[in-house]
């Protein structure tokens, strides 16, 4: 990538988030992120350039030297950082600005620092020698958390029964971030059981909300939509996937030919998610058994008569187990973290110059790691053992709120990384992306958060009281009026 000729031409708006905006370049496999700021930030240019000079090597750094190691090499791309010349960024700016989402508005792009973030553009397959007709494509899943919390420091029972992803959609319907519940459950997407795997996926296409969103040639062809649109979507994704499942288009397993399609293309995901990450094909793979809490959430539609059949488990090197063995390093939940926050807080309060020294800011290098792998087991009332614990749960929320992007392309037979499928052939990649590290001060908000969302949603399932004019057994008089 030349610098010096960069055109804004050559790019397309591509996506973003809370944080960043990503745009792709119209005939390479790339992307660049670029930071985003609340618009009133606009005023103080040399603030929002700082901090966008720390943050994007801070990224690069924790990628590569935490999630990285923790995650696999095969599967984390950590980028590089990248010193735009600003009158591109601007006139960039004013491209893509149309084209974005009403609802991100309120924030606007980085134009003052011109450093931005050089990524792979995962949605394409730069191995894709395009013999085939059809453009690769690309699901991109947000799977959330993959266990139900088992830490003794947890103060309410239902914790230990149902996931926070289930337990969070109803504090967001009562806020009016969604209009309708998903029956998506990040419990049955991690169980290595296909049965529940299947359910889980098949939720997510009738209710992605921001969990799923799928591409086909770079190209955003299905994500969330409000209600009666939603469906009207699901026909259209049938329709770009029908050339890719070409058998399916008749009747299959007693199937509707749709409902056909989306069988095979959740098959598909789901072999993607199980494998290794590469084409090897040889033996069974070794399953582990992660947890130590209970294996299933109580609000997930997966029908209970079903849970006994067989005791699964994630192979060892797939995408899944990888990212739950992160996950599981918060082994306190939020209720146990929060009070080795504040001793923290109150060595640092006595102890300013000690925060460099505990790398509370970074910088993510080998040293963050270490500490991080080698916390002691047990509390010996120590700020390093609590800084220890901090960073922990601070990796394992980036593990919870990461994003898994599967991409696959027809294939010839005798080509590499083939999905483990009889027909049709797919070659395809894994990858895992959004692992920025999350800020030690965003502690305090996680724990009330934590406690608003348990309260919504013991009060949003409580049974309500029977209605007295139906009570069980009641003796009533019926009285008829002449008419």
């Amino acid at each position: 990538m030349e610098l010096d000729k960069m055109d804004e031409n050559d790019w397309k708006y591509h996506g973003e988030g809370n944080k960043s905006l990503v745009v792709s370049h119209l005939q390479h496999c790339r992307v660049l992120r670029l930071l985003k700021f609340p618009s009133e930030d606009s005023a103080h240019t040399r603030q929002t350039a700082e901090q966008a000079f720390r943050h994007i090597p801070n990224i690069v750094d924790y990628s590569k030297y935490v999630m990285k190691p923790l995650l696999g090499e095969k599967y984390v791309h950590s980028g590089e950082v990248v010193k735009l010349p600003l009158d591109f960024v601007r006139q960039l700016s004013l491209k893509v600005q149309q084209e974005r989402p009403e609802l991100r508005c309120d924030k606007v792009m980085d134009t003052f620092s011109g450093c931005g973030l050089c990524l792979p553009n995962l949605t394409q397959l730069p191995l894709h020698h395009l013999r085939d007709h059809r453009p690769p494509i690309c699901v991109e899943i947000k799977p959330k958390c993959g266990f139900l919390p088992f830490s003794r420091n947890i103060t309410k029972e239902c914790k230990r029964k149902v996931c926070r992803f289930c337990m969070h959609q109803h504090y967001k319907a009562t806020n009016g971030k969604w209009k309708r519940l998903s029956r998506y459950c990040p419990l049955d997407l991690f169980s290595g059981s296909k049965q529940r795997m299947y359910v889980a996926l098949k939720n997510l296409l009738e209710e992605p909300q921001n969990n799923l969103k799928i591409f086909k040639g770079g190209e955003l062809i299905f994500s969330c939509k409000d209600d009666a649109k939603q469906q009207l979507e699901l026909n259209d994704l049938i329709q770009h996937l029908r050339p890719y499942f070409p058998h399916s288009n008749g009747l299959y397993n007693g199937h509707q030919p749709g409902k056909a399609v989306l069988n095979e293309f959740i098959q598909v995901i789901c072999s993607a998610l199980l494998s290794g990450g590469d084409s090897n094909r040889s033996g069974e793979p070794r399953k582990v058994h992660l947890s130590e809490s209970k294996p299933h959430c109580e609000a997930s539609p997966f029908p209970r008569d079903l849970l006994r059949n067989g005791n699964h488990g994630l192979p060892k090197d797939s995408v899944l187990a990888k990212i739950l063995q992160v996950q599981m390093l918060d082994n306190l939940d939020i209720e146990g973290i929060y009070p080795l926050y504040k001793r923290v807080e109150q060595y640092l309060e006595e102890f300013p110059r000690e925060r460099n020294r505990l790398q509370i800011d970074g910088p993510y290098n080998e040293s963050f790691m270490d500490t991080v792998k080698n916390c002691p087991a047990e509390d010996d009332g120590s700020v390093e053992y609590a800084v220890g614990k901090v960073h922990q749960y601070r990796v394992a929320m980036t593990a919870k709120d990461c994003s898994i992007m599967i991409t696959f392309a027809p294939c010839e037979e005798n080509e590499e990384h083939q999905l483990n499928l009889e027909k049709p052939r797919f070659t395809y990649s894994v990858s895992i992306l959004d692992l920025d590290p999350k800020p030690y001060e965003g502690i305090p908000h996680q724990h009330k958060l934590d406690t608003k969302i348990v309260n919504y949603y013991l009060r949003s399932t409580q049974a309500p009281p029977p209605s007295s004019l139906y009570k069980e057994r009641q003796e009533c008089t019926l009285l008829f009026h002449a008419v």
